[in-house]
């Protein structure tokens, strides 16, 4: 069945094309009455307005793209559930693309999106995020990082205060005693990295203690080199009582390599992650972590999108609270060689 166009309404309410967009744009430039009658007719036909058609007259398509690393990403995943959320809110569609964690790929999924010409961008974990200064020069088009991994004064970005909440989780071991805290970073030298390892170093001086070079470990964030960096570190005498883990994914590994010594979290060693996933309370223990807000997180991106799109001046650097979650894969400490 052809789907009903504006000329058939016009045509059936006996008035001209320019009344019948105007009334269905909701104008008051058309006489009540009349623009009732349209509406009517038009919900009648089942009339639809066509997206490309109003693009082609407003200039903006009410899309924005989405760019993640993987859809697999439960950070991505709980993020683009709040970015839909507040895109329908705002009439807005979403195209969501994966990068695979390739800045290649990155910067190629983006700017196939400019070619589709969305009203603009957010891109999660990227890989390549101070560069896109240069796309924004380019191109002018809108673009917001999500939990950003590289700083840039051009750049609208939406973070955790991952110092703050670092420092809060040291505080957290410190208070039950322990005094020989690992840290297991991430060696691509990514702003969250370096912001997580500051709140930790942080912690531990005010405490008045040293960062111990041997107890910093650089890893990927994935928990096979989360496994090789707690083999190493259980190797050492005297060895950490405890292990700040960079995200919960490296944890992970943390955990199920000081099981595989036969050794025992937290009796033997305390373990912490960061971002409290999905599966963090069903661990064995279950892990101490930092929730992220991911949820709103996204949302948060989207309505800084949206301000941009519309012309406003959003802050550049928007910062979520984490919250420090306790569950039992930390306790006090018994002494080890």
């Amino acid at each position: 069945m052809k789907r009903a166009s504006i000329k058939d309404i016009a045509r059936l309410a006996s008035v001209s094309h320019s009344t019948v967009s105007r009334a269905l744009a909701g104008s008051s430039l058309v006489n009540p009455d009349t623009a009732d009658k349209i509406r009517k007719i038009a919900d009648q036909t089942g009339y639809r307005p066509s997206a490309a058609a109003r693009s082609l007259v407003t200039s903006r398509s009410a899309t924005i793209g989405v760019v993640v690393t993987t859809i697999a990403d439960p950070f991505a995943a709980e993020a683009v559930l709040g970015i839909e959320d507040a895109a329908n809110e705002h009439n807005y569609s979403v195209i969501l693309a994966n990068s695979n964690a390739q800045p290649e790929r990155e910067v190629k999924v983006v700017r196939s999106f400019e070619e589709r010409r969305v009203d603009g961008i957010i891109v999660t974990s990227s890989r390549v995020g101070a560069s896109y200064a240069e796309t924004l020069s380019r191109t002018r088009m809108p673009i917001v990082l999500l939990n950003n991994q590289h700083p840039s004064e051009f750049i609208h970005s939406v973070m955790i205060d991952n110092f703050a909440a670092s420092r809060e989780l040291t505080g957290h071991l410190l208070a039950l005693g322990h005094r020989r805290i690992a840290y297991v970073g991430d060696r691509y030298g990514y702003q969250s990295d370096t912001e997580r390892y500051g709140g930790y170093r942080s912690a531990l001086e005010s405490a008045g203690l040293k960062v111990e070079p041997q107890y910093v470990m650089l890893g990927d964030g994935k928990p096979e080199e989360g496994g090789a960096a707690a083999a190493a570190l259980m190797a050492l005498k005297p060895r950490p009582t405890a292990i700040f883990c960079y995200n919960d994914m490296t944890a992970l590994g943390a955990m199920a390599e000081i099981a595989a010594r036969g050794l025992k979290v937290p009796e033997d060693v305390s373990i912490t992650g960061f971002d409290d996933l999905f599966f963090a309370k069903y661990t064995a223990p279950p892990l101490t972590t930092v929730r992220q807000p991911m949820r709103e997180m996204g949302r948060m991106a989207l309505e800084t999108l949206v301000l941009l799109c519309d012309g406003g001046e959003p802050q550049h650097n928007v910062q979520a609270r984490g919250e420090v979650i306790v569950r039992q894969s930390t306790a006090a400490p018994k002494e080890v060689l």
